[in-house]
């Protein structure tokens, strides 16, 4: 099969503008604006792209006043894009009850995604803190999904072990030692995925081994565009000679359609 024949849905991305920050390195070389988001991903292949907008505050990196305007420029983003975009919510453990109400807000408006989540673009890095395993069981009890930026190995399976039913998607598999982490963490969590975005899956036998040891039905497309190139991502399943046909429509968009259905959100 090729592309054209896939179906692709790109769980992780971070859209920008509106206020919102364009975290490619190389952007200012390529001129990019927020019309070039849709385009790019369509280029690529993509037909509809989940994630969260990150902004920053050096200053003040755990205000709250920036987590506001990460999900006051995702609002925006989302009216422009529309439904090529599943859009992704920003909330921060240190503003718990702040949180609970940008939850519910976004709920109402048909939302079903929280995150990415990055912890040290705001102020904050334990994923087994009180706040934000609070903020995980509201989660659970509103049958949300929950995306995070991997870091803290210890941290995330005191997480993983207190909250096995809430849907959680971990990002980037890691070298070695931490897709092994991964696979040691999810495999007995159902209700747990990974995505390939990121790092790790430029190492050859990655993607094989995570489908061997996890499950594909457990493993999700992701490219964290525009940090990185989604050519790259969707070259690195399209053209693995490990992985069968099926197994790669389940990874391009199987996988996250069944993942949506299961918080009653439809794609």
């Amino acid at each position: 099969m090729i592309l054209k024949d896939y179906e692709i849905i790109d769980f992780h991305t971070h859209p920008f503008g509106f206020g919102g920050e364009n975290i490619c390195s190389h952007g200012d070389n390529l001129g990019m604006t927020p019309e070039h988001i849709e385009q790019d991903m369509r280029d690529a292949g993509i037909s509809k792209m989940c994630g969260s907008v990150i902004m920053r505050d050096n200053k003040n990196p755990d205000s709250l006043d920036v987590i506001r305007r990460s999900n006051d420029a995702m609002y925006k983003i989302w009216d422009m894009l529309g439904d090529f975009y599943v859009p992704g919510l920003m909330i921060h453990p240190k503003y718990v009850e702040e949180s609970k109400e940008m939850i519910d807000e976004f709920y109402a408006r048909g939302g079903r995604l929280i995150g990415e989540l990055v912890p040290y673009t705001h102020g904050w890095s334990d994923y087994s803190c009180e706040g934000f395993s609070e903020l995980l069981d509201y989660i659970t009890d509103k049958n949300m999904i929950v995306s995070i930026h991997s870091m803290g190995e210890d941290e995330m399976d005191r997480m993983s072990e207190r909250h096995p039913d809430t849907k959680i998607v971990f990002a980037h598999p890691g070298e070695y030692n931490e897709a092994m982490r991964h696979i040691k963490r999810l495999k007995n969590r159902p209700n747990h995925c990974l995505d390939l975005s990121g790092y790790g899956i430029f190492r050859m036998g990655l993607t094989r081994r995570l489908v061997d040891e996890i499950g594909v039905d457990r493993i999700i497309f992701g490219s964290d565009y525009p940090t990185c190139n989604p050519y790259m991502y969707v070259g690195g399943v399209l053209f693995d000679p490990s992985l069968t046909d099926k197994e790669k429509e389940k990874i391009f968009a199987g996988n996250a359609r069944r993942l949506f259905a299961s918080v009653g959100k439809e794609l």
